[in-house]
C-alpha cells in the first residue's frame, strides 16, 4: 500500500465553480478543478503525491491517515451555559431527549452545508504554503 492510499480523496461537483472539485481533507489545502469527473480524480491522486513527497522531504510526519477510519458514533462537544440550557428547553419542547434533538440539530445542518444551504457552498481555506509549493512543482 502507498502512502497516499491511506487518505480519502474527495471529487463532488461544485454548483458555486460549475465544475468539479478534488479535495484531500486533513493532508492538504485548495483542491483541484476540472470538468471532467475522472481527470480530475487522476489530478487529485497526483497532487496527493506530491504534497507526501514534500512532507517527507521537509522531514515532517504526515498527518493521520483519514481513509479506512472507523468512527465510534460518540464525540464530545463543548458548549456554553446559555447554549447548553437552550438546546435542553428546545429539545423538551420537542418532546425528545436532548441528545436525539442534538443529532436532529446536526443532521439537518449537515444536509444543508453540504447542499451549499442559504449562504451558497462552505467557503473553501486558502492554499497553505505546502500547497502553494505543489503547483510550483508541476
Amino acid at each position: 500500500m502507498k502512502p497516499s492510499d491511506r487518505y480519502l480523496k474527495i471529487v463532488e461537483w461544485s454548483d458555486e465553480d460549475k465544475c468539479y472539485v478534488g479535495t484531500c481533507p486533513g493532508l492538504m489545502y485548495g483542491g483541484v478543478h476540472g470538468m471532467d469527473e475522472v481527470k480530475v480524480y487522476r489530478e487529485l491522486c497526483q497532487a496527493v503525491e506530491e504534497v507526501i513527497r514534500i512532507y517527507q522531504k521537509d522531514g515532517d510526519p504526515l498527518p493521520e491517515p483519514t481513509a479506512g477510519k472507523n468512527y465510534s458514533g460518540k464525540f464530545v462537544v463543548r458548549v456554553g451555559r446559555d447554549l447548553h440550557k437552550q438546546l435542553a428547553i428546545d429539545a423538551h419542547r420537542r418532546r425528545k431527549s436532548l441528545n436525539s434533538y442534538c443529532v436532529d440539530v446536526l443532521r439537518e445542518s449537515a444536509s444543508s452545508y453540504r447542499a451549499g444551504g442559504p449562504s451558497g457552498e462552505p467557503k473553501r481555506s486558502r492554499p497553505a504554503a505546502r500547497r502553494q509549493r505543489v503547483r510550483a512543482a508541476r
